[in-house]
């Protein structure tokens, strides 16, 4: 899904941190994933114009980024991966941290621990590449947060990075990774600059990792910026207080479309679903949330999401049911969620609102998928079926709020997910 914000500080997110639990260190250019289990991913983006302000065309030069993130479980250490996919010149990192978050820019002293790849405090990424940093002791408990700090001494040129992360990244001049306080981080972001993953290893996995994959509806735009209340977010709290914590994998991209590839919205779905969702480690099931802009982006073209294209509600339905063959051929459970209403939104017409029906009735009856999150009827004003209800909606009749993120974690079954 995807909308103009009505503010600069708006945002569609796509939340980050991985937890994988296991053991063993990643090669400096390819990071191991023979018994891990990751809870949740970052998807990397070409530098480039936004909805919001960024950093990543200018780069850095003489830059210290802090960026907090939050993990879906805990365990004794962790490891940091950086991404350079889509740099176009190796990326220099003078020296980086890792410690348990205090509260906006400032981290835990005692928790501060010096980031090293191959033991070395300065490494170097190589264009198009990720790499893992070595595993520090660091002990983290179920939705913890960590702060991650680069020092960037060198000019980076352009920055990979992802656009919306519904947080905040600090920036300040000079060498400031070891600084316990904030005072230095004058200058704030809401994307995310490098930062791929945390890792976070030592428990032993009890069940598969739950892969949430969209939009921006599972990036969680509308959610409060900072706030870790994303349906995914509020998924992977739902499981931890069940007693069930388990690895959420949120792997949403604000605009993305089933059926169309875009420079700033990503690559379609069928085309990242193998690497997205069937190349993350521990995989059991998989939640789809997509469709929702091929419909709007038919009636309402943004230069953003430049091509423009008229996608039909066939179109779709052959896209997804392309993702469920992919998951399926991986032994991988595919969760349909259905498309929430639109009513009222810059999306919606006639004709989008009958090819959204067409969807959702084929998600619902068609038997395709392995089980259905019917959020069209959770999030429904008990009003107008078409209409989102006023208390989930963030105000575009589009996205959700923080109660509307949280009604779709609970529309979901734990017991669908296996």
């Amino acid at each position: 899904m995807n909308a103009v914000p009505r503010r600069l500080s708006s945002l569609l997110a796509i939340s980050l941190a991985t937890l994988l639990a296991g053991s063993g260190m990643a090669s400096a250019q390819t990071p191991a994933t023979a018994g891990l289990d990751r809870h949740l991913d970052r998807l990397p983006q070409r530098p480039g114009a936004n909805f919001t302000p960024n950093w990543s065309e200018q780069g850095f030069t003489n830059q210290t980024i802090r960026q907090v993130v939050r993990i879906s479980a805990g365990g004794a250490r962790a490891r940091i991966r950086l991404s350079n996919a889509y740099g176009t010149a190796p990326l220099k990192v003078s020296g980086a941290t890792v410690a348990r978050t205090a509260s906006g820019a400032a981290v835990q002293p005692a928790s501060l621990r010096q980031l090293t790849v191959k033991r070395a405090r300065a490494f170097t990424i190589s264009a198009g590449a990720e790499l893992a940093t070595d595993p520090v002791t660091l002990g983290l408990s179920d939705l913890d947060s960590v702060t991650v700090t680069l020092y960037l001494a060198a000019p980076t040129g352009p920055a990979t990075y992802h656009a919306q992360a519904m947080a905040t990244s600090y920036r300040a001049a000079g060498d400031h990774r070891a600084d316990s306080g904030a005072g230095a981080f004058d200058q704030t972001s809401l994307s995310w600059y490098y930062l791929s993953g945390v890792d976070v290893i030592g428990r032993a996995s009890r069940q598969g990792a739950v892969v949430a994959f969209g939009d921006s509806l599972t990036d969680g735009y509308g959610s409060s910026p900072g706030a870790d209340n994303r349906y995914p977010d509020e998924l992977a709290e739902r499981l931890a207080a069940m007693g069930r914590p388990r690895a959420v994998l949120n792997q949403g991209i604000g605009g993305n479309r089933v059926t169309v590839d875009s420079a700033w919205l990503g690559d379609r779905a069928t085309s990242r679903f193998r690497r997205d969702v069937l190349g993350q480690p521990g995989v059991r099931s998989v939640i789809i949330l997509e469709g929702i802009n091929d419909i709007g982006m038919s009636e309402a073209p943004s230069p953003i999401g430049a091509p423009p294209t008229d996608v039909s509600a066939d179109e779709i339905i052959a896209g997804h049911r392309a993702l469920i063959r992919q998951a399926h051929a991986r032994g991988v459970r595919a969760i349909g969620a259905t498309l929430p209403p639109m009513k009222g939104s810059r999306y919606h017409t006639a004709r989008s609102e009958a090819k959204r029906d067409a969807v959702n009735t084929w998600i619902r009856t068609s038997g395709a998928y392995d089980a259905v999150v019917d959020l069209d009827r959770a999030l429904a004003s008990p009003q107008d079926e078409d209409l989102l209800d006023p208390a989930y909606d963030s105000g575009d009749h589009l996205h959700l709020n923080d109660a509307g993120y949280r009604a779709a974690a609970h529309a979901v079954d734990p017991t669908d997910l296996g």
